[in-house]
């Protein structure tokens, strides 16, 4: 059975376009207008917002048979995760590989590090920057591991306080992390004897930005979201009535961590941003979870309107993702005299390029190997949740 894209959720497809698109801003936007700047220098926030999309939805997916008194297919859903994962980003990893030309940066790090998902673990600095973004990739990857192994352990002597313990820890082991890490740079120097490194964005990169057991929080907010949904139906539906509250809710939230960093956190190791990466990562995840809320709850905004181009990006957010970075090189190689300053003319080479790609790559790679997927496992893909099929995250 192939998956029918006859009845999608909106609200999700918004939310999945405007994180590929903030994404690919915040990695263009030195070559994009001054007046994109400002919306450009938060778009690494639609990574976080991809982490609570997917943790909502694979944890559905994980969750929703133990409601009727089954359990999921292990291997089926790692074998699923490899059909729907795999096929694109190996297709790309192999231009990287016979192609140079292709790469954004000079330097790929070693291929054992893209084979095991471990990119994020091992950065140095931004010296073997090709195929950087990744980093995300690898972080799911680790979750969708680790996360049904998790279920089978929590499922076996279900309790409310043993699952609010496993959330509540991961989420304090992350704040507590990175405050370890952070903190003492930051504290007058009274307080630590410990210097600011020479090279901040080095240093927050490697050890608050890509590792993963820094930023699990947007994963472990979608995955909460779906056991409320499946587990505590009346909490649910109590939240789905207020899907107006939800999304107001959730965009002042997500504001107020804008706000947090105004600065770059990167680049200085004084400025509010650094302190607010402690306890800003979990608030986005919150507030980025009540937008999900709204968009799959029949009283939100999000879930009644269908953004004109959200449902192709959503469909294509996953080919955008691997490929938009080496497509606006090439841009910049090939194409000097309409890609040679940050004018809007700029924007629309690499919207157009970075499509046309993604859709050839979808096309010719990514579709296939879900249809694939589909046809053999016809029955496990009868027994998901409906609204599960309707998405691309899956």
């Amino acid at each position: 059975m192939t998956r029918s894209y006859a009845a999608r959720l909106p609200g999700l497809d918004t939310l999945r376009a405007a994180a590929i698109v903030a994404v690919m801003l915040y990695h263009l936007k030195s070559s994009l207008p001054e007046s994109m700047a400002v919306v450009a220098q938060f778009g690494w926030m639609g990574v976080d917002l991809f982490f609570v999309l997917s943790g909502y939805l694979i944890g559905t997916q994980l969750l929703k048979p133990y409601a009727s008194g089954d359990r999921p297919s292990i291997r089926s859903f790692y074998r699923r995760r490899a059909y729907r994962i795999l096929p694109a980003y190996f297709a790309v990893l192999w231009i990287y590989l016979v192609f140079p030309a292709w790469r954004e940066s000079p330097v790929l790090p070693p291929l054992w590090q893209f084979l095991t998902f471990t990119v994020n673990l091992f950065f140095v600095d931004f010296s073997q920057h090709a195929f950087s973004h990744v980093w995300s990739l690898c972080v799911e990857e680790h979750f969708y591991l680790v996360l049904p192994l998790l279920v089978i352990w929590l499922m076996r002597r279900p309790s409310l306080r043993k699952t609010v313990f496993v959330i509540g820890g991961v989420i304090l082991f992350g704040t507590c992390f990175r405050g370890y890490k952070l903190l003492p740079l930051i504290a007058p120097s009274g307080w630590s004897g410990r210097e600011v490194p020479d090279d901040f964005g080095i240093f927050y990169y490697r050890y608050l930005y890509y590792p993963t057991y820094s930023r699990l929080d947007g994963l472990v907010v979608g995955v909460t979201l779906a056991l409320v949904r499946i587990f505590r139906p009346e909490w649910w539906s109590w939240l789905a009535r207020r899907g107006h509250a939800a999304m107001v809710s959730g965009i002042a939230l997500t504001g107020t961590v804008c706000w947090m960093f105004r600065d770059d956190a990167m680049g200085d190791a004084t400025k509010i941003a650094a302190w607010g990466t402690v306890i800003g990562y979990p608030l986005l995840a919150i507030g980025l979870g009540l937008l999900v809320v709204s968009s799959v709850s029949r009283n939100g905004w999000l879930s009644r309107f269908s953004v004109p181009g959200s449902r192709l990006l959503a469909t294509l957010a996953f080919s955008l993702y691997l490929t938009h970075k080496e497509v606006a090189n090439l841009d910049r190689r090939y194409l000097p005299t309409l890609t040679a300053s940050p004018e809007w003319k700029t924007v629309v080479v690499y919207a157009v390029t970075c499509l046309v790609a993604a859709g050839v790559l979808y096309g010719l790679v990514e579709r296939p190997f879900m249809v694939l997927r589909d046809r053999f496992e016809r029955r496990a893909t009868e027994a998901v949740d409906a609204e599960m099929l309707r998405e691309p995250a899956l």
